[in-house]
């Protein structure tokens, strides 16, 4: 999958050390992978979400951190929009964000 926004995830590790193995892992995980379905993800990752448009969500480092994508599956397309603590993923609205 081609991986769009690893700003994001570098810019969160950069705050957040602890998150940095956990989300450059995911990053080389998903580089590697191909996704043409959610069942794809969830042979994968069995704990991540699906929501509307296209979203998945997962959790990183133990559940510490979220992390939310837009999987275009039909141009193998993951864009990051969101990385952050639940406190903060409580804020947003996965569904538009």
């Amino acid at each position: 999958m081609r991986i769009i926004s690893r700003r994001i995830l570098w810019e969160f590790w950069e705050k957040h050390p602890d998150a940095a193995t956990p989300l450059q892992t995911w990053f080389h995980d998903v580089e590697r992978a191909t996704w043409n379905s959610p069942a794809d993800i969830k042979a994968v990752y069995q704990n991540a979400s699906f929501v509307a448009n296209n979203r998945a969500v997962f959790n990183i480092k133990g559940n510490h951190y979220r992390l939310v994508v837009v999987v275009v599956y039909q141009h193998g397309v993951v864009y990051i929009r969101f990385v952050g603590t639940h406190e903060e993923y409580d804020r947003i609205d996965v569904n538009t964000i």
